[in-house]
């Protein structure tokens, strides 16, 4: 996915955050990702157009920015001295954890969790044809939380009313209980993203052309746009 038409604010650019084992951790704003860089804390990943990969370190990519025009692709901030083009992906220096997300109570976190089944029938069925279902019925105090709330098809939930399951004489599959925390790089999958992020929205990835981009000069401070 690329911008498409004038992007009104560049430093709102989304840039993916990979921690220093190359694995996705964050999405942050170009401005957040451009302060990152000039401190030093990360490094610019950037594809070589051969298919492999090249780590730039903040200085080069500066440089590269004022060395190279702007293309109709690339993205840039415009400093008092020069543009910085924008990167998709920043590479984390010295941070190595991978983040848990807790996973947020709705509709389609339940349905994911029973895994599109209902909780009576055993039958698997499609978002649309599935209901939410009260294990205790709201009217006798049940509340909405992991474990009273389970994925039922309409007929089951139709038949189930506002009785609990021994009352209507029907057997959850299963207790149901929160589901555990997931890497951050689950809740991105399936979302429209940069082309070049998809080598990273999976656990297992391999890369056997990667070049490190060497510095060569002394640090160029960046202008206070990213201050």
């Amino acid at each position: 996915m690329a911008y498409k038409g004038r992007v009104q604010d560049p430093l709102s650019i989304r840039v993916l955050v990979l921690n220093r084992l190359w694995q996705a951790v964050h999405i942050v704003p170009a401005k957040r990702a451009l302060q990152l860089l000039s401190l030093e804390h990360a490094r610019v990943l950037h594809p070589s157009g051969d298919g492999g990969w090249q780590v730039w370190p903040s200085t080069e990519w500066f440089e590269l920015s004022y060395d190279q025009p702007a293309n109709g692709r690339d993205h840039y901030v415009h400093t008092v001295r020069q543009a910085v083009r924008i990167p998709k992906i920043i590479l984390l220096n010295d941070y190595g954890e991978l983040p848990l997300k807790e996973v947020h109570l709705n509709r389609q976190s339940i349905f994911e969790r029973d895994g599109h089944c209902c909780q009576y029938c055993g039958r698997t069925f499609k978002s649309q044809e599935l209901n939410l279902d009260h294990v205790i019925p709201r009217e006798r105090g049940g509340v909405m939380s992991w474990e009273n709330i389970v994925t039922s098809c309409i007929p089951c939930n139709t038949r189930k009313g506002n009785r609990t399951p021994a009352e209507a004489q029907m057997r959850l599959m299963k207790k149901p209980k929160q589901p555990k925390s997931r890497p951050f790089v689950t809740y991105i999958i399936g979302q429209e993203v940069e082309d070049e992020w998809h080598n990273f929205l999976h656990t297992r990835h391999e890369f056997t052309d990667v070049e490190i981009i060497p510095v060569k000069g002394e640090p160029r401070p960046l202008e206070a746009v990213v201050g």
